[in-house]
């Protein structure tokens, strides 16, 4: 993709795509890609029409971590100029990670070539990740000597287990889309030439279903990171009774008892 803009989206009916399009850069996160993500999730969360999204990477990768000359150029900053740049730039991240855990609808990444440090993140934080075959995966940032951002800490333990997640991160070893989907970091692998029609494939399965249901469903999902049974299961109590009011709840009973396929609105 040509297109200058560090991020691009795009409407396909009910579903919008993301596209990272810093392809000479292998997408490397710098200030203006990240503005341009969180301008994308602003976008997508404040139109109800967007049912699910597809994120992807141009070129020949998903993203292959923090734009590294971005952070040698900060170097050599005086001191408190350097920490501010690096705050600023954190803060940004922060901001963006939170909005797009709190995106209404479901996220499916499409994975291909590197995908290293913030990627990981990044892809950990969708709902749904596919794989193509040759793409090639590491935490990263063992190896310039720094932890992790994005809300890596948090996502890696809750796909893969605490003593993965610890693995993942300590060694920082490069490992492929077939291991990723051993360890549960993935849902599916792919050949290469169709990662982007299967994405599209799977989030128009998604736009299709009921939209209320999936909205409220993601949403539960993220709860139960946090609250207690007792906690979740009233959630998941007024959550039923909520959409037991809602069209599609009808629709969905009508064609179970008419044994056909439903139609959500």
């Amino acid at each position: 993709m040509s297109d200058s803009k560090p991020v691009l989206i795009e409407r396909l009916g009910a579903v919008t795509e993301i596209v990272l399009n810093r392809p000479a850069r292998l997408n490397a996160l710098d200030q203006t890609m990240l503005a341009g993500l969180q301008a994308a999730v602003a976008e997508i969360t404040a139109d109800n029409a967007v049912r699910a999204v597809v994120l992807r990477g141009a070129g020949d990768a998903f993203m292959a971590g923090g734009d590294i000359a971005s952070f040698a150029a900060a170097l050599n900053l005086p001191a408190e100029e350097r920490d501010e740049r690096f705050t600023g730039f954190l803060k940004a991240a922060q901001d963006f990670a939170l909005a797009f855990a709190r995106l209404p609808v479901p996220v499916v990444a499409a994975l291909h070539g590197a995908v290293a440090g913030f990627g990981v993140s990044l892809m950990a934080g969708a709902d749904l990740a596919l794989a193509a075959e040759g793409t090639v995966l590491t935490t990263a940032y063992r190896q310039i000597g720094l932890t992790p951002d994005g809300g890596m800490s948090w996502l890696l333990p809750r796909l893969v287990g605490h003593r993965r997640a610890m693995e993942l991160l300590l060694l920082a070893d490069r490992f492929d889309a077939a291991t990723a989907l051993s360890i549960g970091l993935v849902n599916r692998v792919v050949p290469a030439d169709r990662l982007v029609d299967e994405a599209h494939g799977l989030a128009m399965r998604i736009a299709a279903g009921p939209a209320g249901a999936q909205r409220r469903l993601k949403a539960l999902m993220a709860q139960s990171a946090e609250n207690g049974l007792a906690a979740q299961l009233d959630a998941e109590a007024g959550s039923f009774v909520a959409l037991a009011g809602e069209a599609d709840f009808a629709e969905g009973v009508a064609a179970f008892l008419a044994k056909r396929k439903p139609v959500f609105g």
